[in-house]
């Protein structure tokens, strides 16, 4: 009986650190990250009305997409997300969209920086591959490995 009390009582440190160490994982972390290109405002400056395509790329270096619909547009694009947890999806803080925009001859026509509050649409492609099923939930997918 005394030797049980004993186990327990140098347990106890050991559950204690195990315990914080689990709870620090959850803790509020703010992290912020920034993808794609971001284009200074004083790279713009640098892009006069009538610039070549090559003085773009020079400046502002290879577009992250293009368009040819209506004449030629070059579109650098990033995004800024922050996640207050570690297991939470991020939140989307900042979208800039720098459309370089050219003429039939290949010179800057206008340059335009849109961003969130511009609630400008922009069709891209999403990356993500549709699929058919459906999608189950941890706890769906590990009742559904036992055999009865």
């Amino acid at each position: 009986m005394v030797l049980k009390g004993k186990l327990r009582r140098a347990a106890l440190p050991a559950v204690v650190a195990a315990s914080a160490l689990a709870l620090s994982a959850c803790m509020s972390v703010s992290e912020t990250q920034v993808r794609g290109q971001v284009v200074p405002e004083s790279s713009l400056d640098q892009i006069p009305v009538g610039s070549s395509k090559e003085q773009v790329m020079v400046v502002l270096g290879t577009p992250s997409t293009t368009a040819t619909v209506s004449g030629e547009v070059f579109y650098y694009i990033s995004q800024t997300e922050k996640r207050t947890m570690r297991f939470m999806k991020p939140e989307i803080e900042d979208r800039r969209i720098v459309a370089v925009y050219f003429d039939k001859d290949g010179r800057v026509e206008r340059v335009a920086n849109y961003g969130l509050q511009d609630r400008v649409v922009f069709d891209f492609i999403s990356r993500k591959t549709p699929t058919t099923g459906v999608e189950k939930t941890l706890l769906q997918q590990m009742l559904g490995l036992i055999s009865f």
